[in-house]
């Protein structure tokens, strides 16, 4: 066959050592010389926001207090182990510490803010001025304040610890690197396994996914220093990666292999068997990974980060992975040579029909009750997703699990405010400055204060749990000047002027984390009676935050106001995902539709091939509905579910539509419809299947290997809905669903194509050959 698929399999044959060879030296270089991808890796999901969303607008009237981003803010907790008051030798090692962390690289200012009212611990908040697209500078500026804990010659019952996002995110980055490799590991070993148990053959098994894991050590590689480069990268593009790459991968190889199997078996030369393999399937592959890339790319009109930041690192590694399928792959297959499928070789002549001659036999000979069945299924799960609740907008802003971010939080929670933890930020900008007229912060306070929403509040009038009047607060500022200047601790009674208590000095140093220093910009520092800000339910009290801020900024006059902090940023976070699945979906569908046309020659079979996945995507968010909210009690689902498991489904769901289309179309040009549905059901049966399970089992090890993270429950929900969205495309779309259509449609299958009416002209002569031999039938015109 003379083709551009052909050409490349007899090339790949021809060079295939010199193609292995370039392969790995890619994949030698790329590794050696590029950075890592787990230290790219960004798992805040508020950092993917549009910089116009009100919480990113808040955060820059807060930047006199965090800078670019409060997520540069680390703070660090000193407290005494059997809760004894701080001494002269642990104050005075805070001081060291604050006076070091200061200098470090990148640091702008590191001070003690405030003790704690039980006098047993101090805080001291470092801020830095670090890159906001990869975690690398976080790991490393928290590593270096780490560091400083051993040198500043603590007593040895003053335990230190780094909390704040900074430090979460520094902990999360080194969790993220062995998430990536485990879920490496257990995807090859499931793939070693599955296609060992399918092909019974070790060099077929390494032949069809050693491809994929070195295009996947070049991805990785690639997709990192492109991320160093700005682009943001969160740890569920990381392992999505892995699975796709491995996945779609391997997918790729079963359907070349067990098509030089089928050409063997056929009676052709290995290297014959493998330049036809190449120069059939070729084709399908080609379009396969163009529907993926194309529905990733798809994702760049995303205005979520998170969604826009999966096009191309996991577009780049589909088309890595299908530049290998039509080189690497026949080029190891060629190396091989007849000990492929050792110690079982096909023989020249052999038919297996088993399990799918069967289900082909049915489907074709009652296709209208085997298409209402699979439909009937489908619709039943598909019922239950218009139920769903959507949860999880957290994005991973919790400190693992026994870190010492954990346990700088706990601290912080313990003998601080619980506002002081992760606030709320309730952010005022006033034309004129509050130390002239503190009148205004009383306003505020009394509107915020009567307010059910708020548990607790640190405010310029109550900065450290004692109280100021506006009066009071003027005078100190008068008296003491600008509070960020003043000592941590208070100097001796003889030293303040009579009016001053030390009280009262301590009360007025710790407005400084409310008020800036040119009194123009205040904040209220609020922690939720909903619960934590991550909560369902404090992102749903997002709204009414923001009017009673908008009541108090009025009732003070402010000439600005917003609403800082993880919820509102949350709430932006569900807002944007909801738009961006009305926006990107309907590209993805329409950029697909036209593939598979250009593909298959025909203006119908698009249609309801791409019907067929959007009822399958309904059955799948139905089971994951039933799954998770009925039987296993969550509130919701992730909120990325909806979104990824629709633009996967549809893209890795057309993978076996092109693959078992295209084999009903060419053998529609020798066969009748029937003959030819039976003859491709049965022959890429056992390649769907195979392609399938791969492909379900990746995502089922995603949800396993991801677990145990900090977005374990997400991350969980996600790869078990996408490998039963899998199971539901490979057993009951691919396998009854569509030949099903295909037989009840018959010709019209390839309108307007020349094989419609090849097909038509055909099923006329064969009417016309009955009405010679029977005579016409009455009634009939």
């Amino acid at each position: 066959m003379s083709s551009p698929f052909g050409t490349v399999g007899r090339l790949a044959v021809r060079f295939r050592w010199l193609v292995l060879l370039v392969w790995v030296g890619v994949a030698i270089g790329s590794v050696t010389t590029m950075p890592s991808i787990a230290a790219a890796v960004n798992n805040n999901n508020t950092r993917f926001l549009p910089a116009t969303t009100p919480s990113n607008v808040a955060s820059r009237l807060a930047a006199p207090f965090y800078g670019a981003s409060n997520n540069d803010d680390a703070f660090v907790v000193a407290a005494t182990r059997d809760h004894r008051r701080l001494g002269a030798a642990d104050l005075a090692a805070v001081d060291r510490l604050a006076l070091a962390a200061g200098r470090l690289p990148h640091a702008r200012s590191a001070r003690v803010v405030a003790l704690s009212g039980d006098g047993e611990a101090a805080q001291i908040t470092v801020r830095a001025s670090l890159s906001q697209t990869t975690n690398t500078p976080d790991v490393r500026f928290v590593a270096s304040l780490r560091a400083l804990f051993t040198r500043v010659r603590a007593p040895a019952d003053l335990t230190l610890h780094a909390a704040g996002n900074l430090a979460v995110t520094a902990d999360q980055a080194g969790q993220a690197s062995g998430l990536g490799a485990r879920t490496e590991y257990l995807s090859i070993g499931l793939i070693v396994v599955l296609l060992l148990a399918v092909f019974r053959s070790p060099l077929a098994t390494l032949a069809t996914f050693a491809p994929a894991v070195l295009v996947l050590l070049v991805a990785e590689s690639v997709v990192a220093e492109i991320a160093s480069l700005g682009l943001g990268i969160s740890s569920i593009t990381q392992l999505l990666l892995i699975v796709l790459v491995l996945g779609a991968g391997t997918d790729y190889g079963l359907f070349l292999v067990f098509r030089v199997r089928e050409e063997v078996r056929r009676g052709r030369p290995h290297a014959a068997a493998i330049e036809r393999a190449v120069a059939c399937v070729g084709e399908s592959i080609a379009f396969s990974a163009a529907t993926v890339v194309a529905a990733l790319l798809s994702l760049l009109l995303a205005t979520f980060g998170v969604y826009h930041g999966l096009a191309l690192p996991l577009a780049i590694g589909v088309a890595l992975m299908l530049l290998a399928g039509l080189t690497l792959v026949p080029a190891v297959l060629a190396i091989f040579g007849r000990a492929l499928f050792w110690p079982v070789r096909p023989v020249a002549g052999e038919r297996t029909s088993g399990v799918w001659g069967r289900v082909a036999a049915r489907v074709v000979r009652r296709p209208g009750a085997t298409l209402l069945a699979g439909v009937a299924v489908l619709a039943a799960l598909a019922a239950c997703a218009f139920s769903i609740r959507l949860s999880g907008f957290g994005g991973g802003i919790s400190a693992p699990p026994g870190s010492d971010s954990a346990k700088g939080q706990t601290l912080l929670v313990d003998h601080f405010s619980p506002a002081a933890s992760n606030p709320i930020n309730l952010v005022l900008r006033f034309d004129r400055s509050v130390w002239d007229d503190p009148a205004p912060l009383a306003a505020a306070s009394r509107v915020l204060g009567r307010s059910p929403l708020f548990s607790s509040l640190i405010s310029p009038l109550d900065a450290n749990g004692t109280r100021e009047t506006p009066a009071e607060l003027a005078l100190l500022h008068r008296l003491l000047g600008p509070a960020a200047s003043l000592a941590p601790t208070p100097p001796p009674s003889s030293s303040l002027p009579a009016s001053v208590t030390p009280a009262a000095y301590d009360a007025y140093r710790a407005t400084t984390q409310v008020v800036a220093p040119d009194g123009r910009t205040v904040q209220f520092l609020a922690s939720l009676r909903a619960g934590g800000p991550d909560s369902n339910a404090a992102i749903s009290a997002v709204p009414a935050m923001r009017a009673t801020l908008a009541a108090a900024a009025a009732r003070a006059g402010a000439a600005a106001y917003g609403v800082a902090g993880d919820s509102p940023s949350l709430y932006d976070v569900r807002s944007a995902s909801s738009a961006d699945l009305v926006r990107t979906v309907p590209v993805a569908v329409l950029v697909i539709g036209l593939l598979l046309a250009l593909l298959l020659r025909s203006a119908i079979a698009p249609v309801y091939l791409v019907v067929s996945v959007a009822l399958s995507y309904l059955a799948s968010l139905g089971a994951s509905v039933l799954a998770f909210e009925v039987v296993g009690g969550a509130y919701g689902l992730s909120f990325v579910l909806p979104f990824l498991m629709f633009v996967f489904l549809l893209a890795l769901g057309e993978d076996y539509n092109i693959l078992v289309m295209s084999r009903i179309r060419e053998e529609a040009h020798e066969r009748s419809l029937r003959d030819a549905v039976a003859c491709a059901l049965e022959v890429t049966g056992t390649t769907v299947t195979s392609a399938g399970l791969v492909l379900a089992g990746t995502f089922l090890v995603f949800a396993l290997a991801g677990a145990s993270g900090t977005e374990g429950a997400q991350i969980r929900e996600i790869g078990i809905g996408l490998a039963a969205g899998v199971a539901l495309d490979t057993f009951v779309v691919r396998s009854i669903v569509v030949p099903a259509t295909v037989v009840l449609l018959g010709s019209w299958n390839w309108w307007p194509s020349s094989l419609h009416h090849r097909h038509r002209t055909r099923a006329h002569g064969r009417r016309g050959a009955r009405l010679a031999v029977t005579g016409p039938v009455p009634g009939d015109t």
